[in-house]
C-alpha cells in the first residue's frame, strides 16, 4: 500500500466501470503480494525479499518513465524527499510485513495491514492542519481497534516477559508496518506541489528504497551464501516486484488522478478478503473466529473513517422526507 489513507482529497466520484475495473485489478495485485510473500518466506530471508521487490520494480518503473517522457529530477531536495518517502512507505513496512509474515499467515498479516487509515487518521490529526480527527473519524478508529484488540488482545495474556511469542510479535510487526505507512501517508502530501507527476514520485521512491536496502541484505543476508531457491520462490518474487509493485503503482497513481483517494480506500476493504482466499486456496492457511470477528470490526471502523454509507442513508432520508 502507498499513502492510502490520504482520504480527503477534494476527487471523489461515482466511478466508471473502467475505475472500477481498475480498482478490483489493483486490489488483487496488493492482496496477492501477501500470498506472493508467502511463498519467498519459505526460502528466502526478509532482506532478500525486499530488495528483490523494490530493485525490481526500480527498474521496470523507470523504463515505463523513460518510455513515457518523464525525466527523474537530480534536485537535491527531491531526493531527500524520496529518501524519507522510501523509508517510510518501502523500506520500513515492505521488511515488518515480510519478516511478520515468516511466523504469521498472509490473511492474517493483511488483515493487520487493513489498519492502515486508522493510524492515518491519528496521524494527520496530529500532523496536519486540515484533516483533524471528527467524531466520525474518532467512532471509526475506537471500532477498528477494537477489531485489532479482539485479534491479538488473548495472544497478549501471559505472553509478556521471556515466553512471549513470535507470533504475537509477528502481528505487533505488522501493527507497525501499518503506523509506518500512516506516516507516509501524511508525508506524501508533500509530492503534490514539487510538480512531479505520479509515476515519477513512485519510480523516485522505489530507486531511493533500494539503494537503502541493498547494503544491509549484503551484510545481513549475504545472498551468496544462501541456498538456490526454487522456481517457484524465483517467480513469486518477480511477481510481487513486478505486479504487485511496479504495475500496482501504475494502477494506483492512475485511480488517483481520476477517482480520488476517498475512492481508493476501497482497496483497503477488499484487500484482506483477496489474500485470505490465496493463502487458505494455496497456502493452506487457516483463519480462527477471532480473525474474522477482527477484520469485520476493522471493516466496520474503515466505514465510519470513510462516511459514505452514513451520506448515503441521510440523503435517501431527506429524499424521502
Amino acid at each position: 500500500m502507498a499513502q492510502a489513507a490520504d482520504i480527503d482529497r477534494p476527487q471523489n466520484h461515482t466511478m466508471s466501470a473502467l475505475e472500477w475495473s481498475m480498482l478490483l485489478a489493483l486490489t488483487m495485485l496488493w492482496g496477492g503480494s501477501f500470498f506472493f510473500n508467502g511463498v519467498t518466506v519459505k526460502e528466502l530471508p526478509t532482506f532478500t525479499v525486499v530488495v528483490g521487490r523494490v530493485a525490481l520494480a526500480a527498474v521496470v518503473l523507470y523504463a515505463v518513465s523513460r518510455a513515457m517522457g518523464h525525466k527523474i529530477p537530480h534536485s537535491r531536495r527531491l531526493w531527500a524527499a524520496f529518501f524519507a518517502m522510501g523509508l517510510l512507505n518501502n523500506v520500513v513496512p515492505f521488511s515488518l510485513i515480510v519478516w511478520g509474515q515468516s511466523h504469521i499467515g498472509s490473511g492474517l498479516a493483511s488483515i493487520l495491514n487493513a489498519t492502515t487509515p486508522l493510524f492515518t487518521v491519528i496521524i494527520a490529526h496530529w500532523c496536519t492542519s486540515d484533516e483533524r480527527m471528527t467524531p466520525g473519524r474518532l467512532t471509526g478508529v475506537m471500532i477498528g481497534f477494537a477489531g485489532v484488540a479482539v485479534m491479538i488482545g488473548s495472544d497478549l495474556i501471559g505472553m509478556l516477559g521471556p515466553d512471549m511469542s513470535l507470533g504475537f510479535v509477528a502481528q505487533c510487526a505488522c501493527l507497525a508496518a501499518a503506523i509506518s505507512y500512516g506516516f507516509a501517508g501524511v508525508y506524501g502530501r508533500r509530492f503534490r506541489d514539487m510538480g512531479l507527476t505520479p509515476l515519477s514520485t513512485a519510480t523516485g521512491q522505489v530507486v531511493a528504497s533500494s539503494v537503502i536496502l541493498v547494503p544491509v541484505m549484503l551484510v545481513v543476508d549475504q545472498p551468496w551464501t544462501l541456498p538456490m531457491p526454487s522456481f517457484a520462490a524465483i517467480s513469486a518474487l518477480c511477481a510481487v516486484a513486478i505486479l504487485s509493485t511496479a504495475l500496482a503503482y501504475i494502477l494506483y497513481f492512475r485511480i488517483l488522478a481520476t477517482a480520488g483517494a476517498t475512492n481508493l480506500l476501497l482497496v483497503t476493504f477488499l484487500m484482506p478478503v483477496c489474500a485470505i482466499f490465496l493463502g487458505i486456496l494455496f497456502l493452506d492457511e487457516i483463519l480462527l473466529t477471532k480473525h474474522l470477528v477482527g477484520m469485520a470490526l476493522i471493516g466496520m471502523g474503515l466505514i465510519a473513517i470513510d462516511g459514505r454509507p452514513l451520506r448515503y442513508f441521510r440523503a435517501l432520508k431527506e429524499d424521502t422526507v
